[in-house]
């Protein structure tokens, strides 16, 4: 089963109110439903904030993070996205992993453009790993963005079994494509339920219907072809 993670504010505060029992992704960065999203929903993913602040030009203000998470971690239901720097290398985001408190009820962030040996080390500490897609990869979806992610999936994957719960950021459109995500969020509902095109209910059917395999079978991708030729 794929939980995906609905990533609020919802406004106006009706619309959210159509989506009791759903999954909800509620950021530091905007906290405004928090209370709603812990008396109504299935689970929560509390995000860091680290992508809202890097736009803004904003220094996070993280022992503040933690001290939220604290309250929240009291529902076993909800876990956090471990403090990372966006577009940081490998040793800045270990380093702001050792000073996370909360243990295992949080999640590190392996950036696509860091070592994918980072990624299996992180596999095998961590319960639950976070992809975030950065750099040349920013753009999820696109071909070099599919490049990457097989050859991460091949690599960790080896048996076809998945070694962590994989949660795949900003990627609810990518549960359709084929790999082993464990959970996706995204901001859909809160930025396009006022087109007028689908309710949010119907937003969320759609999206909570879509399921990622548990496994995942080696695949070619651009680097193997260029290798085998």
């Amino acid at each position: 089963m794929t939980i995906h993670y609905h990533g609020t504010p919802i406004t106006p505060r009706p619309v959210l109110e159509e989506l009791p029992g759903r999954s909800f992704c509620v950021s530091a960065a905007r906290k405004d439903d928090v209370v709603w999203c812990h008396k109504n929903g299935e689970g929560v993913m509390l995000d860091n904030g680290a992508f809202t602040a890097w736009t803004k030009g904003r220094v996070p203000d993280w022992p503040d993070f933690y001290a939220w998470c604290d309250k929240w971690l009291a529902y076993r239901t909800t876990w956090a996205v471990i403090p990372d720097v966006i577009m940081g290398d490998a040793e800045q985001n270990d380093a702001l992993i050792k000073q996370w408190p909360h243990g295992q009820r949080g999640a590190p962030v392996w950036h696509m453009h860091e070592p994918i040996d980072r990624l299996k080390r992180l596999c095998d500490e961590w319960e639950r790993v976070c992809i975030g897609s950065s750099a040349e990869y920013r753009v999820v979806g696109a071909d070099n963005w599919h490049h990457r992610m097989t050859e991460a999936m091949n690599t960790i994957c080896k048996t076809g079994r998945v070694p962590a719960w994989l949660h795949m950021l900003r990627g609810m459109n990518a549960a359709r494509w084929g790999y082993p995500f464990a959970s996706v969020d995204s901001t859909d509902i809160g930025r396009n339920h006022s087109n007028g095109k689908r309710t949010a209910r119907e937003m969320a059917d759609r999206w909570d219907a879509i399921q990622c395999s548990p496994f995942w079978e080696k695949k070619f991708y651009q680097a193997n072809l260029l290798e085998a030729a």
